[in-house]
């Protein structure tokens, strides 16, 4: 035997090792993997299913003021029905009965509960990525979410579940808003949402959704940053004597989701009402009023964000970019409070040991 076939008999063995070595330890790796991708699937399931509760139980105990913000969101101002919160609740009451008082919840708890599924879920993965790449740039292993940071990953998370779910959120706003008296009804969310595939395209699935998306940066940001914040300094200082350990309780909870909740909904509201107003456009008649000298007078047009701005300042003032408000102050503030409680506390039930604030 030569000594080329000694050193390639060698090289053919070491291949061999090599290979072998490799393959042992990718076995190795896979089945410490399997019982932890398990686990993770299943902490990933029941964050989803604590989302989608806190969405569903959140929305519906608020369902009656959500209606009255949309419909004085976009209330033909010809003739005005609703002047009020409490006002609106009794028109709704005496004309509808307590069934309209809840019109569209059906649709709205089809929307929010994913919604609110993913929502949680990706603030939370987008914590941990944006946590971790923090660490990295500032070689800090300890470094924790700033305000900022937090503020980011609420952004992408509101973004994503927007996205996922807006045409849901659309066919919502037009079955809350007809009545009896509308040219144009939706049986239910399917057939509306076939309605305005067919009649308007599948574009028109997604008026609004640009003004959407930017209002969804403060508005869900601004919500968990201040949430998570408030609750982080609240366990730090301990002020007024409201925190005795680690734990938070729930009432301390909810006040701090409700002060997250008035934050968010107040510098996001303006482009809520741009977004209601352009997912009407092109409901055909819907919005036309029978007026005092018995003509027909037909709500505005709009055909962008910007002119849905300007037109709405031009015609109705800057206040009515803040229609709506106060039923919506009133809806928020327990709403956020209770979407996050509720979202821990099934957690907790669940046996998630992971919070959003870990």
């Amino acid at each position: 035997m030569t000594s080329e076939d000694v050193v390639g008999e060698r090289t053919s063995e070491s291949a061999v090792s090599t290979i072998v070595n490799l393959a042992e330890e990718a076995k190795l790796a896979s089945e410490g993997v399997k019982a932890p991708s398990h686990a993770a699937l299943l902490s990933i399931a029941k964050s989803l299913v604590a989302g989608g509760v806190a969405g569903g139980v959140s929305r519906t105990a608020v369902a009656p003021l959500e209606r009255l913000k949309i419909l004085l969101q976009v209330q033909n101002p010809h003739s005005i029905k609703y002047n009020g919160t409490v006002q609106g609740l009794k028109y709704i009451w005496r004309t509808e009965g307590f069934r309209g008082l809840f019109k569209g919840n059906g649709t709205n708890c089809a929307r929010i509960v994913p919604n609110s599924a993913v929502k949680f879920f990706s603030y939370e993965e987008a914590s941990k990525g944006i946590l971790w790449f923090y660490r990295q740039q500032t070689g800090n292993e300890d470094a924790q979410l700033t305000p900022l940071l937090r503020l980011g990953a609420g952004a992408c998370a509101g973004i994503i579940a927007m996205s996922a779910t807006y045409p849901m959120d659309l066919v919502r706003g037009r079955l809350t808003v007809q009545t009896e008296k509308s040219p144009r009804h939706y049986r239910g969310i399917f057939h509306a949402l076939s309605t305005v595939f067919r009649e308007e395209g599948p574009r028109a699935l997604y008026k609004g959704w640009l003004p959407s998306v930017i209002g969804v940066i403060p508005y869900v940001g601004l919500n968990f940053a201040v949430y998570e914040s408030l609750k982080e300094w609240l366990i730090k200082t301990r002020p007024f004597g409201l925190v005795q350990d680690s734990e938070l309780s729930v009432t301390t909870r909810l006040a701090c989701g409700a002060a997250a909740g008035t934050v968010g909904q107040t510098v996001a509201y303006p482009l809520d009402v741009v977004r209601r107003r352009m997912q009407m456009v092109g409901w055909k008649n819907a919005a036309s009023v029978v007026t005092g000298d018995g003509k027909s007078k037909a709500a505005l047009e709009y055909t962008g964000m910007v002119d849905t701005f300007r037109k709405t300042v031009r015609h109705e003032g800057f206040g009515a970019l803040y229609k709506g408000l106060v039923p919506n102050s009133v809806k928020v503030v327990p709403s956020i409070a209770i979407a996050f409680v509720t979202y821990e506390v099934v957690k907790d039930v669940l046996g998630v040991e992971m919070r959003i604030s870990d």
